[in-house]
């Protein structure tokens, strides 16, 4: 945001800038060139000072000096000579300057000798016009540069609101209320940005609702068809009663996701030393290959419940699907960090930006060989995320798969 309101005020300020120097640029030339030095003022300039020179003393308050001093320009000198020959006053004088830009100076040499010195004042005009030139277009920029930093604020500032609203998403996905204050462009903004909540907030809330209906909903037939499977052949029996077990699953996990989404039960401290040590016995019990790596004692704080869903999820993933798990903890930086690794075949490159999608199977043939509802993950990510951590899953280059949980550390 700050890059783009500097880039808005450079814009203005260059623009406005240029166009002021084009049109000081189009009124000088218009206007002519700087005031310069004219011989003939000059001349008749000469004229005047001889003839009152030779009505009174040279003395008193003009300057004479024995000889011009500086560099004479002898191409003016030439043309002012021939000024005061053709008006009839052939005087000697000498035209000079101080050094290659300095300011001119007329000697009229006296007839009583030495050389009398005049200002030519001209050419002091010229600079001066030049400096007010200067100082207007310096006026003109500090000006056009403060009106151009507020200019790119007041377009900026909706794009600040936006920028501070998507900033503040929750970990549910949905926006806190914005203050609808501030100018017509800013409340306009904040507007918009609440009523895209709103409309984001109920379909969610729809979803939600739809999943949760058609979850329990499907418990009633199901129960009346495992009551009429009872009554099959012993054969076909087993494979109906293995069908039901897997819709119950999804059934059930697709249940347990929206309560995930919906539920806020307090945060409290969790020694995770002391949680995962609990989780792996419970799932060794289960005769889950799990064993324990390195546990450093860290605390946070979470959900208990909602964790050991999670936990559960992703050690029976690695267990079920990697051949065996490995879980350990550590610390770092402000956050406790869980890696749960594998020795399975791990997962196509191209495919690993998927596997926390619901009901996502690396392989479809897998559904028939290993029990599962592929909500497992879905669900572990939903309730890492919405306690503030982060999960992440990779290929280990000695193979398999290393599952990483962050969650932040208790103050």
């Amino acid at each position: 945001m700050n890059s783009l309101r500097r880039r808005i005020a450079v814009i203005l300020l260059v623009s406005i800038v240029f166009v002021v120097v084009l049109a000081t640029y189009a009124t000088v030339a218009l206007l002519g060139p700087v005031p310069a030095p004219r011989d003939e003022a000059t001349a008749r300039q000469l004229v005047l000072i001889d003839g009152l020179i030779s009505k009174a003393s040279p003395a008193g308050q003009l300057q004479i000096v024995p000889e011009p001093a500086g560099v004479v320009d002898q191409a003016r000198t030439a043309k002012v000579m021939a000024e005061l020959a053709s008006a009839g006053t052939p005087l000697d004088v000498r035209i000079t300057h101080r050094d290659a830009e300095g300011e001119a100076t007329a000697y009229l040499r006296l007839r009583e000798g030495g050389w009398l010195v005049i200002p030519i004042l001209a050419h002091r005009q010229g600079r001066q016009f030049r400096l007010v030139l200067a100082a207007w277009l310096a006026l003109i920029t500090i000006g056009t540069g403060a009106i151009a930093v507020l200019a790119a604020n007041r377009v900026t500032r909706p794009l600040s609101v936006i920028e501070a609203a998507v900033a503040a998403v929750r970990p549910d996905g949905t926006l806190p209320p914005v203050p609808e204050l501030g100018s017509a462009e800013v409340r306009a903004t904040a507007n918009a940005i609440n009523r895209l909540s709103q409309r984001l907030s109920d379909a969610m809330n729809s979803r939600i609702r739809m999943v949760a209906a058609a979850g329990h909903d499907l418990r009633t037939p199901l129960t009346r068809v495992r009551l009429r499977a009872e009554f099959l052949p012993e054969d076909e029996r087993a494979l109906w009663l293995k069908d039901l077990d897997e819709l119950e699953r999804i059934a059930e996990s697709a249940i347990r996701l929206v309560r995930e989404e919906t539920e806020a039960a307090e945060m409290v401290p969790i020694a995770m030393d002391e949680f995962v040590r609990t989780t792996v016995e419970d799932l060794i019990a289960q005769n889950y290959p799990i064993t324990l790596g390195e546990i450093e004692a860290v605390t946070i704080r979470g959900r208990p419940e909602a964790l050991t869903r999670a936990f559960r999820n992703v050690l029976i993933n690695a267990a079920t699907h990697g051949g065996g798990a490995e879980i350990s903890v550590a610390t770092a930086d402000e956050v406790a960090l869980i890696r749960v690794v594998d020795n399975g075949p791990g997962i196509p490159r191209d495919l690993l930006g998927r596997v926390f999608e619901p009901f996502f199977r690396v392989d479809p043939a897998r559904r028939q060989r290993v029990p599962g509802t592929g909500l497992g993950l879905a669900i572990a990510r939903e309730i890492v995320v919405r306690q503030g951590g982060h999960i992440r899953i990779d290929n280990r280059p000695e193979g398999g798969l290393v599952q990483e949980i962050m969650l932040r550390r208790a103050a």
